[in-house]
C-alpha cells in the first residue's frame, strides 16, 4: 500500500517539483550573471519586475514584482486550468523570487550586451520550457499564452513574443534603444528556446505503411491516448504485395513511445513523420 501511495505521489507531484526548482535555478542565473551586466531586460513578467525595478530605483525588487505580478494569473490559472497546474506554478514564481537575491554576485562574466541577450534568453527559454514540459507553469505570459494555444492553437513562444513589445519600449527609455534591440534578440532566442523543450505544444503527422493494421491500431491505442485512421487497399509499387496506411497525430513529447509501439507490433513497417501547422476537431489536450 505504501509503496502504491508513493509511486502516486511521484507521478503526480516529483516531476512538476524538480521542474519548478530548475526554473527558479536557472532564472536566477540568467537573471543576475547575464541580465543585469548586460541591462537587457527579459521576457515576460520577469521583464516587468525589471522594469518596475528600474523605474521605482529598487524600491520595489525584481523579486517583489515578479510575486505580485503573477498573483492575478496564478488566480486565472487555477481556474481555467487546473488547481494542480496553479498550485505548481505558484511554486515556481515563490521560488524564483526567492533565488533571485540568493544568486545575486558582483561576478560578471561579461558586459557585452549580444552575449548576454544571447545566453540569458536561452537560459530562459530552457528555464521556461523545460518547466512547462513537466506541467508546472512559470506566471506571467506562459500562463496567457496557454490560454491563447486553448483557443487559438498559438504556440506559447509565438504569444510570448507578441506581448513582450510593451517591455523593450522600457527598456529603450531606461537604457537607450540600443540595449532595447538587444533585449528584443534576447527574447526571440527565448521564444525558440521555449519551444524546443516545450514539446508537448508540437503536433506530429504519422503515417505508417503495414500489414497488420488492426494490430498496430489496437497497440498504438493502448500505448497513447490518440485516434488512428485507416486506409485499407494500399498496393506496394516494388513489392506488389496489399497494404494498409495508417495515420495518426501526435505530440512531439509522445514520439518516442509512437516509435516503440509501431517497432513492437512491425519492426518492418515502413513510416515517415511530418510537422502539423494546425489540426481542427477533437485532438486530445492532457490537462497541464
Amino acid at each position: 500500500m505504501i509503496a502504491k501511495i508513493e509511486k502516486k505521489l511521484d507521478h503526480y507531484y516529483y516531476h512538476q517539483f524538480v521542474g519548478a526548482v530548475l526554473y527558479g535555478v536557472i532564472l536566477a542565473i540568467a537573471l543576475n550573471y547575464f541580465w543585469k551586466p548586460g541591462h537587457i531586460y527579459s521576457s515576460g513578467f520577469t521583464g516587468l519586475a525589471q522594469l518596475i525595478d528600474t523605474v521605482t530605483n529598487g524600491r520595489i525588487s525584481v523579486s517583489v514584482g515578479i510575486a505580485a505580478a503573477n498573483l492575478p494569473l496564478l488566480v486565472i490559472a487555477a481556474v481555467k486550468l487546473s488547481k494542480r497546474f496553479a498550485i505548481f506554478t505558484a511554486v515556481a514564481v515563490i521560488l524564483s523570487a526567492l533565488l533571485v537575491p540568493v544568486f545575486a554576485t558582483k561576478t560578471v562574466l561579461t558586459s557585452d550586451p549580444l552575449i548576454c541577450a544571447i545566453f540569458g534568453g536561452g537560459l530562459n527559454g530552457m528555464a521556461v520550457g523545460t518547466a512547462l514540459r513537466y506541467g508546472v507553469g512559470t506566471g506571467g505570459l506562459d500562463i496567457i499564452g496557454m490560454l491563447f494555444k486553448m483557443k487559438f492553437h498559438t504556440k506559447v513562444g509565438s504569444v510570448n513574443l507578441a506581448f513582450n513589445a510593451l517591455i523593450m519600449v522600457g527598456a529603450g527609455l531606461t537604457y537607450g534603444w540600443q540595449y532595447a534591440l538587444y533585449s528584443i534578440i534576447g527574447v526571440v532566442v527565448s521564444a525558440h528556446f521555449i519551444d524546443v523543450f516545450y514539446t508537448r505544444q508540437q503536433q506530429i503527422q504519422e503515417m505508417i505503411v503495414t500489414n497488420k493494421p488492426e494490430m498496430m491500431c489496437e497497440h498504438i491505442q493502448q500505448k497513447m491516448r490518440r485516434g488512428v485512421t485507416i486506409i485499407d487497399s494500399a498496393h506496394g509499387g516494388y513489392t506488389g504485395k496489399d497494404k494498409s496506411v495508417l495515420l495518426t497525430v501526435v505530440t512531439q513529447h509522445e514520439l518516442g513511445d509512437l516509435r516503440e509501439a509501431i517497432h513492437e507490433v512491425d519492426p518492418h513497417s515502413f513510416y515517415s513523420e511530418s510537422k502539423v501547422e494546425h489540426t481542427g476537431g477533437r485532438f486530445f489536450e492532457p490537462e497541464p
